[in-house]
């Protein structure tokens, strides 16, 4: 097999048995790896209606056939597991070099089951594989947890990846970190790992990945660098400022949520833009493995040293979102949100409810005991309660499940902004009606990511769209946009390359690599089947689609107060038919057997 080794880890946190298995090419024709890889192992031995944080649950870290070669921007890996937040399946991804290190360690996944008494650590040294004491290390941040595996296994190189004290203390929107500031963040995947007590994955290699053909691979390779280095955002945007060149456009077009969603501009964004922060704090760009792209920023801020972000979803959740324009302050929340190992998006989030709670009085003041008042606007509150939740104290406690469980516990659930329990990131649906279908039907909860229609419906990638159109020409765009998003994060390459390529281009790279000489439409087959299998998943873990398929009743019936979409709710209820209708499942979301037929997903009923 090219591109995969088809090896798997697989470790018993119970017994601490580890054993390297095999799989084959004909799962790879079916899921390619990565997200694929991992979903095709969830429904084959887990059952969906596990409890989250039960040994029972499994962890499968995992990398793409892509993932380590010269392919732009091939450092993903995918973590995939049952979500402790939403309670459906996840699958967070992330940047940086570990990834990379673990291809080239001859591995393509590491599969956690079981849970361990004692904290433990796992070492990778090509062929060599053990699990470690990781008691001096438990409670440890971040950035003191790398710096100890590699002085302990006296390799300052090797790559670790971990979890800080919140996943530690099980916060339900705990963080894997990776390389300390990269993050696969979204939906709880650092409390699984917390629960099997597994601290780190530190992983160094020496193999070259094996690809069909090297010289044809590399041809193929420079073509695609090349598109992205000529595109405006991927060679232009994304370098200069990094993602959050995205604050302005976003705030212009009138969907930059402010104080948790309740207003869809804000007044002092620029002060918090990508402009701002190359002016004020940037050192230098650090890409990822082999991106031509280095939107990431290497900062450095009096308070806390050098550090890497924040990213524009960071600074809107700790920013806008909760009414606070000091861009110092929000530097240091995104520095200490990637030591203590939280996803900055839902940390935003539930604070954000908090303090719409506690604005409309349903938080009582004895909750609070010497906590700073929640209130919009307030700095004081940002860095402290980051600490406390992560420690579980006081209200943090409360906290650490997350803003859709808070809010229920003090009678608010309508000021909780999420689907399926997962807070959503920096864009107003009622700006981009598309969009918002995409929060409601992602088999994640509310994510852009698996499905970014801000590329057609604001900055016109592939092409541009009405952001208030909602014919089917709009909902067709949105699942295409799911399925090659499924194939990407399969193949072990970061979304940002669709500024530059799209569909056909990574068939070229995929094919160039895997000695395969598959159609566009046979790779996109593969992404239709890893969606309608993680719908799979979610509709056997209890999945109610006609009550949670939707969007907070503020997007559906307040209209947006202010800016150019003024007077705008979201159409969610004229699109959703026709995506159930034009996915070819039944009129109330489930799949029918004839589809599960045609994707060869029958077997997993």
């Amino acid at each position: 097999m090219f591109g995969n080794w088809g090896k798997i880890i697989r470790v018993d946190m119970s017994s601490k048995e580890i054993k390297i298995e095999s799989w084959g090419e004909d799962i790879a024709r079916k899921w390619l790896g990565s997200r694929g890889l991992g979903i095709y192992l969830m429904l084959k031995e887990v059952d969906p209606r596990v409890e989250p944080l039960s040994p029972e649950n499994k962890l499968i870290i995992a990398a793409g056939p892509l993932t380590g070669t010269s392919a732009p921007t091939a450092s993903r890996y995918n973590v995939i597991t049952k979500s402790p937040l939403t309670g459906y399946i996840t699958y967070s991804n992330s940047g940086g070099y570990w990834a990379a290190e673990l291809k080239k360690a001859g591995y393509d996944a590491v599969v956690v089951e079981g849970a361990s008494e004692q904290p433990m650590y796992l070492y990778i040294n090509d062929d060599h594989v053990e699990l470690k004491s990781a008691s001096s290390i438990w409670g440890l941040k971040m950035s003191e947890t790398e710096a100890r595996i590699r002085e302990e296994l006296k390799t300052p190189d090797a790559k670790v990846l971990g979890i800080g004290p919140a996943g530690e203390k099980l916060v339900r929107f705990a963080s894997i970190m990776n390389d300390v500031h990269r993050a696969a963040g979204r939906a709880g995947v650092g409390a699984v790992m917390g629960s099997k007590k597994l601290k780190a994955i530190a992983v160094k290699g020496t193999k070259t990945i094996p690809v069909a053909d090297r010289e044809k691979f590399m041809l193929v390779v420079r073509e695609k660098v090349d598109k992205i280095r000529k595109d405006p955002v991927g060679g232009g945007g994304l370098p200069r400022y990094g993602t959050s060149v995205l604050v302005n456009i976003i705030n212009e077009n009138g969907l930059y949520p402010y104080k948790n969603f309740q207003y869809l501009q804000y007044e002092h964004a620029y002060e918090q833009s990508g402009e701002a922060l190359a002016k004020k704090y940037l050192v230098r760009n650090k890409p990822c493995y082999a991106c031509p792209i280095a939107c990431g920023r290497v900062v450095k801020l009096p308070t806390v040293g050098v550090s890497e972000g924040p990213e524009y979803e960071s600074i809107w959740a700790f920013g806008s979102n909760l009414g606070i324009n000091d861009l110092a302050t929000i530097v240091e929340a995104n520095h200490m949100a990637d030591e203590y190992g939280f996803d900055t998006i839902s940390l935003g989030g539930t604070l954000a409810t908090l303090m719409e709670l506690y604005e409309k009085k349903l938080v009582p003041e004895s909750d609070l005991g010497d906590f700073p008042p929640p209130r919009f606007g307030n700095t004081e509150v940002l860095h402290y309660y980051i600490e406390k939740i992560a420690e579980r104290k006081g209200i943090g406690d409360k906290l650490a499940e997350g803003g859709y469980r808070l809010a229920k516990m003090y009678n608010g659930e309508q000021y909780f902004m999420g689907v399926k329990k997962l807070e959503l990131p920096a864009y107003d649906p009622r700006g981009a009606e598309g969009h918002g279908l995409g929060y409601a039907t992602n088999n994640r909860g509310g994510c852009h990511i698996k499905n970014y229609m801000i590329s057609p419906e604001i900055l016109g990638y592939p092409k541009k769209m009405d952001p208030h159109d909602v014919s089917d020409e709009k909902v067709k765009m949105l699942i295409t946009f799911q399925h090659i998003t499924a194939l990407i994060d399969a193949a072990g390459v970061c979304l940002f390359s669709t500024f530059g390529l799209w569909a056909d281009d990574y068939r070229d790279l995929l094919n160039a690599a895997m000695g395969w000489n598959l159609s566009t439409e046979e790779y996109l087959k593969i992404g239709e089947r890893i969606w309608n299998a993680e719908r799979l998943f979610n509709l056997k873990a209890g999945l109610n689609p006609l009550e949670e398929d939707t969007l907070p009743k503020r997007f559906l019936e307040e209209p947006a107060p202010n800016g150019p979409n003024k007077g705008r709710t979201v159409r969610l209820r004229e699109m959703l038919p026709r995506y159930y209708a034009l996915r070819g499942w039944t009129p109330d979301g489930r799949i029918p057997e004839s589809k599960l037929r045609e994707l060869d997903l029958i077997d997993f009923i």
